[in-house]
C-alpha cells in the first residue's frame, strides 16, 4: 500500500527521533559488553534484566543496546552509561541484581552509583577522578 507524503514524514520524523535518542540527545544510552568474555562473565542476564527493569519504570529516554569487547575483560558484565552530553560512566563486575539499583539511582534520578564504578572494583579505590 502506497504512503502519502505526510505519513512518508511522520515515518521520517519519528525515526529520526529514534536515532536522537540512540546518540544520547535527549536522555542515556546503556551499552552491556556483549563479547565473548562478558557472555561468559554473565553480560546477558545482566543485559535483559536492563531491559526488564527500563521498560517497568517506563523510561523511554533510555536505549539499550550491546557492543562487543570493552577491553576490560576482568571487570566484566561491563555496563556503560552514556548522558546527553555523551559523558560515560563505566559500571563494572555488574550482576542483575546491581542493575535494580544503577536504574533507580542513575537512570531514573541522575545519581551515579559509585560502588560499582569503574573507580572501585573489589571494594580498593583505584582513582577517584577517574570516572571512566
Amino acid at each position: 500500500m502506497a504512503k502519502s507524503l505526510a505519513e512518508l514524514k511522520a515515518i521520517r520524523e519519528k525515526k529520526l527521533n529514534e536515532i536522537n535518542l540512540r546518540h544520547g540527545k535527549n536522555g542515556y544510552r546503556v551499552v552491556v559488553g556483549m563479547a565473548t568474555c562478558g557472555i561468559a562473565a554473565g553480560a546477558r542476564p545482566v543485559m535483559v534484566k536492563l531491559m526488564e527493569e527500563v521498560d517497568a519504570k517506563g523510561l523511554v529516554d533510555v536505549t539499550v543496546a550491546q557492543t562487543g569487547c570493552i577491553g576490560s575483560c576482568r571487570l566484566e558484565p561491563i555496563v556503560e552509561v552514556y548522558d546527553a552530553n555523551n559523558e560515560k560512566v563505566t559500571y563494572v563486575h555488574m550482576t542483575p541484581e546491581k542493575v535494580a539499583k544503577v536504574v533507580d539511582q542513575h537512570l531514573a534520578q541522575g545519581k551515579v552509583v559509585d560502588e560499582y564504578t569503574m573507580t572501585v572494583v573489589d571494594g580498593k579505590v583505584i582513582d577517584p577522578t577517574v570516572k571512566g
